[in-house]
Parts: structure tokens; sequence; C-alpha cells
């Protein structure tokens, strides 16, 4: 299979990928027009019904209908909405609490809340968990321009307001006021979030309200004056817009090096996220401008996946500005990472897994690869060229697992900080410690260069511990080798074995949750390579790395980049 997709003459595996990218290079999927444009029906039909039977191999799902784009018109015509495992049926291991009926109406109530009417949207179902994706708040401009567009084209009856049973006829007099409509509005969003068990909200734009011709577009949760959205854990994570994935295609397609400039007038989101959230990460979280593109995509993917390994039954949104570049990019990435690691999809291909995130991920709400393509913004070419960069195990969900079993402050390379107490004592480790560790290059390789970093301040004179060890087949063990003491500077000074009562500065446990890796550690780097492979092999031979030609010199061309620059450009600046 791999070695077929690896070729752009491939046969029948190929083929359906091929006539998605093709349909998806053509035009923009738009729910109210049947899917696409003239003579793509049956085509649209095709991808649909291939997303549908894709889902229905590990899944449960019940179906909410936007056939004419009645709720959204850039979201699917039939919205998936995953309800349990299909392996959990006779298990019950997470019922879904969920009623259709219910959410069809929430979504519908706060609709208008959203930019460009982009909800609130679960996707992707993990241990009964929803992922969610939608865009950023709408602001006071387009949502009274849609309110009263809503208003005059519905004879005066306004949908966004049919929940009338609730409303005083003092509310219905002052509705039209801001801290009522937004009070409203944003009200069912809240509803929905809830009814979600959505916790955690990451926005990705680097402006904390989007503005065009002097208007206030679109807010966000983090500067809602209100505080309507205190109660959900607010997670500020600016990264670049489509606009600044024109400078890699320049760059031949190398994000190594490519660094946002940070410096510039509408970039007023700085990076925030609550502190117990990035302990267990051990990644300096205050260097974030100077990250290339690479580092930043990498870290923003595991707190991502950190995020939804919690303890909690917690779910997780997504948002960028208008959710259809920066949003499908990092929920492409956490599907196709929890699909290596085999805890989602779990009976899909590689093949089947890439034509299910192309297709519904991005294809199926809304992404405008086509004026993307046309100007050389080629963010959906790099998510699936970025894969190369997240094949390592300190991506997998096992790894991260084992992080937070820590104490606060320590990970998993803070194993090596063992308080010597009986140097030269043959008793083994104490059987109160049950260890998990793993076979990888930073586990062995980096204990005793990285101990003195690793170590809470203030004791950086104490003698801490490295293990030697060499672990065989998959990453779970619990044979350890030798242990050596290290020196506070990080050299290693004797052999020595712990003694029954060496304290240990945390604790594992016994072994993995029951979502653990359902494929061998050294298979996801293998997977997620062939995913790679087959979307490079399929792009070229469809779409092709294209060359944009630079910018006319005419008085247009530098309206153009003068438009671009403060943001006026419609249809590429609201990502």
């Amino acid at each position: 299979m791999a070695g077929a997709w690896g070729c752009p003459q491939a046969g029948s595996a190929e083929r359906p990928l091929a006539e998605l990218l093709l349909e998806f290079s053509r035009a923009q999927y738009r729910a109210k027009d049947g899917g696409g444009g003239a003579g793509s029906s049956s085509k649209v039909e095709r991808i649909e019904k291939r997303c549908l039977d894709l889902f229905a191999r590990d899944y449960c799902y019940s179906l909410i209908q936007n056939v004419n784009g009645e709720i959204c018109g850039h979201y699917p015509r039939q919205i998936v909405f995953l309800e349990y495992e299909s392996k959990d049926r006779d298990q019950n291991m997470f019922e879904s609490t969920v009623q259709v009926s219910k959410l069809q109406e929430l979504m519908n109530r706060s609709k208008m809340a959203r930019c460009r009417g982009r909800f609130v949207c679960p996707v992707i179902l993990y241990k009964g968990k929803h992922i969610c994706r939608s865009a950023t708040l709408a602001g006071w401009g387009e949502l009274y321009g849609r309110t009263g567009y809503n208003y005059i084209f519905s004879g005066g009856s306004d949908d966004a307001w049919a929940d009338t049973e609730d409303l005083s006829e003092e509310d219905t007099v002052f509705r039209n006021a801001d801290s009522q409509l937004f009070d409203r509005v944003r009200g069912h969003d809240i509803k929905l979030l809830r009814y979600l068990s959505v916790r955690y909200i990451c926005d990705l734009m680097v402006e904390n309200k989007k503005v065009k011709f002097g208007l206030n577009v679109t807010s966000s949760e983090k500067v809602d004056k209100a505080q309507r959205y205190a109660d959900f854990a607010l997670l500020s994570i600016p990264y670049p817009g489509c606009e600044f994935f024109k400078e890699y295609k320049d760059r031949a397609y190398r994000a190594e090096g490519l660094v946002f400039n940070w410096k510039q007038d509408y970039v007023d989101a700085p990076l925030s996220i609550p502190a117990s959230l990035t302990q267990p990460l051990n990644i300096a979280w205050s260097e974030y401008q100077s990250w290339d593109l690479v580092q930043q995509t990498r870290n923003y993917l595991k707190l991502l996946i950190s995020l939804i390994n919690g303890n909690d039954d917690s779910g997780l949104l997504i948002h960028c500005i208008s959710g259809w570049d920066r949003t499908p990019l990092f929920i492409a990435l956490l599907r196709l990472s929890l699909w290596a690691d085999g805890l989602i999809h779990a009976s899909l291909d590689p093949a089947e897994i890439l034509y299910l995130t192309v297709a519904y991920d991005w294809f199926l709400f809304g992404h405008m690869l086509v004026d993307r393509l046309s100007k050389g913004e080629e963010i959906f070419y790099f998510c699936f060229n970025f894969l190369k960069h997240i094949t390592s195990e300190e991506f997998s969900v096992a790894q991260l697992q084992r992080r937070k079993s820590l104490q606060p402050g320590f990970t998993v390379e803070d194993i090596c900080m063992l308080k010597q107490r009986h140097q030269g004592s043959t008793t083994s480790v104490s059987s109160d410690f049950s260890l998990l560790l793993e076979s990888s290059p930073r586990a062995a390789g980096c204990f005793a260069s990285e101990a003195t970093e690793l170590l809470p301040a203030g004791v950086q004179a104490q003698p801490t511990w490295s293990v030697d060890h060499s672990l065989p087949g998959p990453s779970i063990s619990t044979d350890f080798g030798s242990w050596q003491m290290v020196t506070g500077c990080g050299s290693i000074q004797e052999r020595a074995i712990l003694s029954t009562d060496a304290a240990l500065p945390c604790s594992f446990p016994d072994e993995l949750p029951s979502s653990g890796l359902l494929v061998p550690a050294a298979a996801r780097g293998s997977r997620l390579e062939q995913v790679r492979s087959a979307f490079l092999a399929a792009y070229r031979s469809t779409i092709g790395l294209r060359a944009v030609p630079p910018s006319p010199s005419s008085l247009g061309g530098l309206l153009e980049q003068f438009a671009r620059g403060v943001g006026l450009r419609g249809s590429s600046s609201t990502l």
C-alpha cells in the first residue's frame, strides 16, 4: 500500500484522493450551493459519502442536517456527531450523554455568536471527550449586520430569537442594546460549550479583535468585557495567519528558521496559558517569539495533546478567526497524531485516514484552497508536509501521560534526580515505586546533560541520578539497568544501586490506562510517514507545487500590497 501511494502513477488506491484534491482545488465547498459549483454535485456527494463510510468503520454517529446551509453555509451538509466508538457499544466505556435534537437546537441558537456563523462543532471524539472547532466570536459590526439582515429577509422573524419563552417584556424592548444582545447571543454559545463539556478554549488569533475599516468585526473570549467566559480555561496561543505561509512557499517550502514578525502593529495578543497547564511539558513558553514555524507548531501541538489527556472529562475548542485555515491545521494534526498512536480511527489505514482528514477537516469545512493557492499561501500543504516533524515518541500520548504522572515541576527526565542515601547498597529499587520508562534518545541520552537545568531552584548542588538502560521492543518496560550518580554539573561520578528507602520525587502508575497505545511506539513514525508520502505524491500529481508570479509594479499592485498590509483584503485575512 505504502509503495503504491508513494508513486504518482499509483492505481485505484490513489484515485479517490486525486479526485478529492482536484475538486478541492477547483471550488470552495458551499453547503448552500449543493457542495460546490456547477457540475460538481455528484463528485461532492461521493466525497461526503466516503467520509461517512470512513467514520462508520470505528464510530456510532448521528447526523446533524445542514443540507442547504441552514445552520452554516460553509459547514458540511451532513455534520457528523460521533457518539461513541463501535467497540465500546457493549463495554459502555464512554456513553454519550448528548441528545442530538438538543445539540442541533443549541447550534441553531448559538450560530450568530461566532464569525460567519461558524458555531462550535465537535469533530473528534477521544476517550469520550469532544474536540471542537469554530470561528472566533462575532464582533459588534458583524453581529448587528447579520441580525438586521436576518430580521429583514425573514419577514420580521429572526430565528436567532426563536427561544422567546424566557424573554421578559423588558428584555424584548431592550434586546437591541449592546449588553442585551451580547448577553443573549453569547449566552447560547456558552450553553453549547457546556453541553459538549468543553473546558479548554484555544485561541490562535494574533489579534485581540479583528479590525476592518476601523470596525471591530470580530472579538474573542479573552477580551469579552463582561467576562462571560471566565469559567473556561482560556488559552491565547497566537499563531501566524495564512498570509505568513506565502513566506514558507517562497523559502522553497522550508519552515526551519522561518520566524514570524511579532512587532507588526496589528499583533496585540500575547501568549497566555494558565501555569497549571504548562508544567508537564517543560517548554520555555516565554521564548515563543523567537521560535521558528517548526518549533512553534510542535510546541502548540504538544500543548493540545496534553490538554485532551487530562484526568477529567473536559473537551477542547480550537479556533482562529474564521476557522478555516489555522483551525483545520491543528485539528488535522491532532487527528493524525492520535491515529498514529492507534487511539482513534483504529481500523483506517494511512490512505483512508489521509482521505478523511483532507475531505472532512479541510474541504467540507470550507477551506478556501483556490484562493490560497492563487496567492501562494500554502498552509494546506504545510499541514501534511509537517508530519515529518511529529513522528517521534515525544508526541505520543503515552509519554505525555507519564509526564503528567509526575509531581508539579518534574518531568520524565527528572527520574535521574534521585537523592543518594546509601551508596553501595545492593538492595534493588523499592517495590513501592513502579517506574515506566521508554527507550528513546531523549530519555536515554540526555539525562546527564539536562539534569542541572531540570533541578528545582535551590538544589543544584545536590547529587542527582541518571539511568543507563537499553530497552528492547516497545516503549514500556520495568527493566532499568544500572543507575549512575550525576553531580550538579552533569558529570557521571560512579555507579551506585538505589536502596529500598531511596526517596523518589515522583510516582508512576503501574500501567497505562485502557486507552494506551494500540501500536508499537516505533510504528508511530512509520504510519505518519506513510500518510505524508501519500499526500505529497497525490498533491504533486494533481495540484502541483505552483509558482506565484511577483506582484506587478503598477498602481493596482501597490494598492493590493497596501490592502494586504493593513488587513483590508477580506478573502485572505479572515483566517
